[in-house]
């Protein structure tokens, strides 16, 4: 399956956004900030790309639903996104 155009726009958005943040996070481990602050950014950085890969796989969902009316094997579809949806959970 291939993520379609208009999800790349958006997941390579959202990547960008946490390249940025784990910047951030270098610039604030390095000057000594809290290590609250630092972990609230961390964090920030992981629902980034939690959300880039929920985007991915909802891609690709719509394509299993499209493959269907095409009349391609469902079922080998589905498994491919439920294991990529558990690798992100």
């Amino acid at each position: 399956m291939h993520v379609s155009e208009d999800a790349v726009g958006d997941v390579v958005k959202r990547l960008r956004r946490a390249e940025g943040q784990i910047r951030g996070v270098i610039a604030m481990l390095e000057s000594g900030r809290d290590c609250a602050d630092v972990v609230t950014q961390m964090a920030a950085v992981s629902r980034a790309l939690d959300r880039a890969g929920f985007k991915i796989i909802a891609s690709g969902l719509q394509q299993c639903v499209a493959a269907q009316a095409e009349g391609e094997d469902q079922a080998a579809n589905l498994r491919q996104m439920e294991k990529l949806f558990m690798s992100l959970a």
